[in-house]
């Protein structure tokens, strides 16, 4: 394969990945509504086709423009986007559809692929755009792969948990880090043993184009980081990327009651383990990337670009008050 086509392409994992297939020789091509920065404009080895993907014209106009070998959907948000896409690629070699580990249906540890079953989806949950149908239309867009794939059509999913890394706009990760930099004490809700599966921006990068490359029709593959950690071992690895030191302060649900807080109003906190087997995938030759070298980039950028975290989440002062609550204990 030599042409790629990027469904989305310059806010998050499109712009990673875009940046991978270039360093692996593609030639690539964006398909975005021009709404937002194009991060290579400049870039002569990138094109740039404007429209709305949930437009079928305009989707069939760049699949008649462009005619990739292969296609990675960045930004399928309903079903019918997935079988637009599959009917109007389906003579490329490869189509990669960006699903989520929120697609799994039950709480299982690990999730595996064809293993763990899909959340369901009503004919209103797949028109619709609230976060809590997310995971029901993100399973419904992976049924559409697979019957794609039993019309011939080579369809593949490949399924993150929460994406963290460089240009990161849900800032999640941010707001740790930046606790970790503004503070000696940092709260960490619960005992701090919460697990849940996160995954760096350029190993998902990676994946979908590994997966375009030897996956098998039909099939989905989960990514994620292949060593796991603790909420309170993420903070002591962002501790280290910053090269400083803080003292980790559990609170459980009714020490967080002293400042109106529950535990999961922190970012990335997860009362069950959420975790992704990625063994399906590291068979085909992915790998990821060392977690302190990850967490490095991750830093760096969030240091380069002033960004502070999601700004709805618990402030410091709701913090300080559960903080003197616990030092009177």
């Amino acid at each position: 394969m030599d042409s790629a086509l990027v469904i989305g392409g310059t806010r998050f994992i499109g712009r990673h990945l875009v940046d991978d297939l270039l360093e692996h020789g593609y030639g690539v091509t964006i398909f975005t509504r021009g709404n937002r920065e194009n991060p290579f404009a400049d870039d002569d080895r990138v094109d740039h086709v404007e429209g709305d993907r949930t437009n079928d014209t305009a989707l069939e106009s760049a699949a008649m423009t462009v005619d990739p070998d292969a296609v990675f959907d960045c930004v399928a948000y309903q079903p019918k986007d997935v079988r637009a896409a599959t009917r109007l690629f389906a003579d490329c070699e490869a189509y990669v559809y960006v699903s989520s580990g929120a697609a799994y249906g039950r709480e299982e540890i690990p999730k595996r692929e064809g293993e763990t079953p899909l959340e369901s989806c009503t004919a209103e949950q797949a028109t619709d755009d609230r976060f809590e149908t997310y995971g029901n239309r993100k399973a419904e867009g992976d049924r559409a792969v697979v019957a794609a794939a039993e019309d011939g059509v080579r369809a593949m999913t490949v399924r993150p948990p929460i994406v963290y890394g460089p240009h990161d706009y849900t800032e999640r990760l941010d707001w740790w880090i930046d606790r970790v930099n503004r503070f000696d004490r940092v709260v960490v809700p619960g005992d701090g043993t919460n697990l849940r599966h996160r995954v760096y921006v350029e190993d998902v990068a990676s994946a979908l184009r590994v997966v375009a490359e030897h996956g098998e029709a039909g099939e989905a593959y989960n990514v994620g980081d292949r060593r796991l950690v603790t909420l309170e071992e993420m903070v002591d690895l962002i501790a280290d990327s910053l090269d400083t030191s803080v003292e980790i302060v559990h609170a459980g649900p009714r020490e967080l009651a002293a400042g109106d807080l529950a535990l999961d109003d922190y970012p990335m906190y997860r009362t069950y383990p959420h975790v992704l087997s990625t063994a399906k995938l590291a068979a085909l030759g992915w790998e990821s990337t060392p977690l302190a070298e990850a967490m490095d980039r991750t830093v760096a950028d969030h240091l380069e670009n002033d960004r502070g975290g999601v700004e709805e989440e618990p402030d410091r002062a709701a913090e300080e008050r559960v903080l003197d609550i616990l030092d009177t204990l």
